[in-house]
């Protein structure tokens, strides 16, 4: 609230013509919080926040952009060399070595889809969907994230369009060595599936954490959208920050027989 009081004077209580005080910051934030953490539409929170409709999307929409703005640049970032270290030290305790995260996609149906765009963002299923791209580690950490391919698109086709090999490309990323051997390919396709669940599971605490995202999209701008996604991957990271403790680690099939 701090920040956001200092980024745009927005967020401060002023007041109007007549001398009356204008509504507190807590107010304009609770507004926008609950419309992004229960799901609720911007006339449900009225009786709490004693805020109008518009003035409620008004929060929502300045709080999810400054949000951005101001957190963006540390909370989604490519991991640095500290952070290599840990996760390719995890990948090798996992017996996956050189892996580093898990990458696929997750989709968020659009109910209020422009007429003229059903076409373009509707899938198999006939609803208009957009696509997330996102990277996570085992800690469910999200190190990449893009937004915004319509579902018409499969996986290739979203991967063709991200920028999640931008730093491979530009020979700008760390290097990581390692290779596989043939002779364990079985082995191999077991890792790589248990590796994959960190990224589902991800997805799953997301959308439980921030119900706007388990309902259709009611906002009709995809920039908005964008914008919210974006935002509620900066609290999660920021959440998984505050409340990561490095634990031993244990094989799942270890932990099993553990627990018989």
């Amino acid at each position: 609230m701090e920040d956001l009081c200092n980024h745009d004077s927005f967020w401060r209580q002023k007041s109007d013509a007549t001398g009356k005080m204008g509504l507190l910051p807590e107010q304009k934030m609770t507004g926008a919080l609950r419309m992004l953490a229960y799901g609720a539409a911007a006339d449900q929170c009225d009786e709490i926040t004693q805020m109008g409709t518009s003035t409620t999307l008004k929060c929502l929409k300045k709080f999810y952009r400054h949000i951005e703005f101001l957190y963006g640049e540390w909370f989604i970032r490519p991991p640095n060399y500290s952070d290599l270290y840990r996760l390719l030290n995890r990948g090798q305790r996992r017996r996956f070595p050189g892996m580093i995260e898990s990458i696929d996609c997750m989709h968020w149906e659009w109910k209020n889809c422009p007429t003229g765009w059903v076409g373009a963002y509707s899938g198999r299923k006939g609803r208009p969907t957009i696509i997330l791209e996102a990277v996570a580690s085992y800690d469910t950490h999200i190190w990449h994230a893009f937004f915004g391919t319509p579902r018409a698109k499969n996986d290739l086709n979203v991967l063709g369009a991200s920028n999640v090999f931008e730093h491979v490309i530009g020979g700008t990323a760390p290097q990581v060595q390692f290779e596989v051997n043939n002779k364990r390919r079985s082995t191999f396709d077991k890792k790589q599936e248990a590796y994959r669940k960190d990224v589902e599971r991800c997805f799953g605490i997301i959308q439980s954490r921030w119900a706007i995202l388990r309902h259709s999209a009611r906002l009709f701008k995809l920039e908005d959208l964008r914008a919210i996604m974006i935002s509620r991957i900066i609290f999660h990271n920021m959440i998984v920050e505050d409340e990561f403790v490095e634990e031993e680690f244990v094989e799942p099939e270890e932990f099993v027989k553990m627990c018989e």
